[in-house]
């Protein structure tokens, strides 16, 4: 399945060529979680707060379908 991706707040950093905010197409097997996205894009789990999957907060475990769009979020912290 092919998925839309973007990331936020640092995490482009692990992907090469990519940039912040701007999407790029990860290719899953039918099926694939956030977790399984997150091994495939070489990003530490822990590095990865929020999950949204066409505009839904996600866990990491479920899965996800061909076409979705997926947005991915660091801790943040502030004062």
């Amino acid at each position: 399945m092919l998925l839309e991706v973007r990331l936020y707040s640092g995490l482009e950093i692990y992907v090469e060529n990519v940039k912040y905010g701007k999407p790029f197409q990860v290719e899953l097997p039918s099926g694939g979680t956030g977790r399984q996205l997150l091994d495939k894009l070489n990003i530490p789990q822990e590095q990865v707060f929020s999950i949204l999957v066409n505009g839904i907060h996600r866990d990491r475990d479920d899965q996800m379908e061909d076409g979705d769009r997926v947005a991915l979020f660091p801790p943040v912290g502030g004062g």
